[in-house]
């Protein structure tokens, strides 16, 4: 009887349902001329759908289980049993239908931000980098650039990206494309777009462009310039990435990336001798960081090691075909000091890695060996050393500021130019204001140095610069 009357009443739940599923329909079709959307009642629909068909299921299993069995109905009726407490209920189909959605859902982020950055150079610089302070770009003898003084402005930060997180059975599926406006290469100069990230993850293996293991993303100091201190390992590179070890407190990560490296044929540049040498990279390069995290902050040690070969395409007398190996350890550390401080170290050094610093000229330097007359000249790695120390401190909720220095020399060889970059030096110090969440403004005062090889040569450029940043994001479930 018991039964009978759960089946009975879920008959009526069914029902109900019916009839708010056709109350629906005829309302949507009632507004589908009027409302142009109708995506909310397209969506209530489905809900309701969905909650009849689990109504029946459960209307089906209640008869099923209700009507006795052969075995049953042969035997003889004995009294019923004294009630007991019934058990507790089990959770409703629906109620693990919604557990099991939950704990399986998937996000999908929008996000960025549009930047304005005003300033005055009291020096100069190239002018195709004239909103950023890269010591290798400022001039390399006197009236390089000229005239001194300079107005800037620029939007070139700002930037937008589309993220995903996918739970799976192997992992989370995570995917990641962000691009800028912040032309480089032969858009140098130009705003115009520029990917930074695009790849995709699946538990431990990461594939596509996204930052070098070999570099410390925490390491930057919370400033306005955007290319950031130029003695640290900066450089998103394209990558196979494995990473056997993460957890909170812990993290390893191994990577083959896309070789790449410059030259400087120094006083030969132009020898025609020198036109059909041509770079060879017929391996990856390798490399990794180890991590740990705790309360006090976190410690990373990571490595590099890469081949650069070139090859000697001219028939002639000389043999300048060459092989140069590349290397390099970087360690670096984030101490929370207090509530208000953090304080950031980092420092590198390696042989022909200069295409992974921030701002570094080239990883292959020109050299004598007139001792052999089939190979007069040849190539050789550049050992290069940088340092970085920055201090974040926030005044309050809504000020903050950071100050920060990066230095970076370079050994250059000995037939490279008498003016080849050398030794750069690069500082700032601000103070920002974020008035509400995702709005910050401030102004940054910065400075950079030059020094030249052997002419004796030197520059030192000042700026101040005022930036606007408005930063959005939104997140979907599905």
């Amino acid at each position: 009887m018991k039964q009978w009357m759960t089946a009975l009443s879920r008959r009526g739940l069914c029902a109900i349902a019916a009839l708010l599923l056709a109350t629906v329909c005829m309302h949507a079709k009632a507004q589908d001329a009027q409302n142009p959307d109708l995506q909310v009642l397209k969506d209530k629909l489905e809900h309701l759908e969905q909650e009849m068909q689990e109504l029946k299921a459960e209307i089906k299993a209640a008869e099923k289980a209700s009507q006795p069995s052969a075995a049953v109905a042969a035997a003889p009726v004995k009294a019923a049993p004294a009630p007991t407490a019934a058990p507790p209920a089990p959770p409703a189909a629906s109620e693990k239908a919604s557990a099991e959605k939950a704990s399986s859902e998937g996000t999908i982020d929008l996000y960025g931000f549009a930047m304005l950055d005003a300033g005055y150079d009291f020096n100069t610089t190239d002018p195709d980098w004239y909103d950023v302070v890269r010591p290798t770009k400022l001039p390399a003898f006197e009236g390089e650039f000229a005239p001194n003084g300079k107005v800037y402005f620029s939007v070139r930060q700002s930037r937008f990206g589309v993220k995903s997180s996918t739970p799976t059975r192997l992992g989370d599926l995570n995917t990641k494309f962000e691009f800028e406006l912040y032309g480089t290469g032969v858009d140098a100069g130009q705003t115009t777009f520029r990917l930074r990230h695009a790849y995709g993850e699946l538990g431990p293996i990461l594939a596509g462009q996204t930052w070098t293991p070999f570099m410390d993303t925490d390491m930057f100091p919370n400033e306005l310039e955007y290319w950031g201190p130029n003695g640290m390992p900066n450089f998103r590179n394209v990558q196979l990435r494995w990473t056997p070890v993460r957890t909170n407190r812990t993290e390893l990560v191994l990577a083959l990336e896309r070789p790449g490296a410059s030259a400087d044929q120094g006083v030969y540049s132009g020898r025609i001798e020198l036109k059909g040498v041509v770079p060879r990279f017929n391996l990856p390069d390798l490399s990794w960081h180890a991590r740990i995290n705790r309360d006090w902050g976190h410690v990373q040690l990571a490595g590099i090691f890469r081949k650069i070969g070139w090859v000697d395409t001219n028939n002639d007398q000389y043999n300048l075909s060459g092989t140069a190996f590349g290397w390099g350890l970087n360690l670096s550390s984030n101490l929370k000091l207090s509530k208000q401080d953090v304080a950031k170290f980092e420092v590198t050094y390696g042989s022909a890695i200069e295409n992974y610093m921030n701002d570094a000229p080239v990883d292959i330097g020109i050299k004598n060996n007139f001792g052999n007359p089939i190979t007069p000249v040849k190539g050789v790695g550049l050992p290069v050393f940088g340092v970085v120390g920055a201090l974040d401190h926030s005044w309050s909720e809504r000020f903050t500021s950071s100050l920060g220095y990066s230095m970076e020399n370079i050994e250059n060889s000995n037939a490279e130019s008498a003016s080849a970059f050398h030794q750069g030096d690069y500082a700032i110090a601000n103070l920002l204001f974020h008035p509400i969440p995702r709005v910050t403004m401030g102004n940054e005062f910065q400075f950079g140095r030059r020094v030249n090889d052997r002419d004796g040569f030197n520059v030192n450029d000042y700026r101040l610069q005022f930036s606007f940043k408005y930063e959005w994001n939104k997140t979907w479930a599905y």
